[in-house]
């Protein structure tokens, strides 16, 4: 199901500007100028998650806070243009889930949504056993098996793998696997993701010059084949 953002700022060129860049990357978007109209487009729309200035006029972002989390639980990810830490530590506070500063990188802030998005949609657990093929994985006790066989890799790594094997056959782009073991996508550091696909193939492939688990999708990014060896 599209998930619903709600965009709150009085600058009508922010709003605009993430309404289109946020439809594009897949969701539905309503926007509010202020929080007194943000808590009406709320409560006719039902956001998935908000995106919440904090200097408005009429209602102020932290104003907005304080009444709609009273009645409400949906994320609220907040931007800023302070760079008072106080600010910062107020919102998180009165119940924000997250900040950015203006200016702010669009897909950086598309990476805090999803990233917001899916930690807000674990409150039922995934199966903590993940598996496809030969390759096993123990999210709660961080082990891994390939093919009965224990490798140990790192925290990043890891988490990785457990973005590639948990989609397995789909082919993810380097941002999204960024977004995955960081949190937070940053442009400048997507082909970081291919330095640890080479060692996450030295660890898990038995050729990793010819990956049978790993699969390079050039242009696009990666995709994780769950084959079994012929017995």
């Amino acid at each position: 199901m599209t998930k619903c953002i709600l965009v709150v700022d009085d600058e009508e060129r922010i709003r605009t500007l993430l309404e289109a860049y946020l439809t594009q990357e897949g969701f539905r978007v309503v926007t509010a100028a202020n929080g007194k109209d943000a808590l009406s487009v709320a409560t006719r729309e039902h956001p998935d998650l908000i995106i919440l200035d904090i200097m408005m006029p009429e209602m102020d972002g932290h104003e907005f806070i304080r009444i709609y989390s009273k009645d409400h639980q949906e994320p609220i990810i907040l931007l800023t243009a302070r760079l008072e830490e106080s600010d910062k530590i107020v919102g998180l506070e009165l119940g924000a889930d997250d900040y950015i500063t203006k200016p702010f990188s669009l897909r950086e802030l598309t990476a805090r949504v999803r990233t917001v998005l899916r930690r807000m949609g674990k409150s039922q657990p995934p199966s903590n056993i993940l598996e496809a093929g030969e390759v096993v994985m123990d999210r709660d006790a961080y082990l891994v098996t390939v093919a009965g066989q224990p490798v140990s890799l790192t925290r990043s790594e890891f988490d990785l793998l457990a973005a590639l094997v948990s989609s397995a056959g789909r082919t993810l782009s380097r941002l999204q696997l960024l977004d995955f073991v960081q949190g937070v996508a940053f442009e400048g550091i997507e082909r970081s993701i291919d330095v640890h696909i080479k060692n996450l193939r030295a660890k898990i492939e038995a050729d990793p010059h010819n990956p049978i688990y790993i699969e390079t999708i050039y242009g696009v990014g990666y995709r994780f084949n769950p084959v079994r060896k012929a017995d």
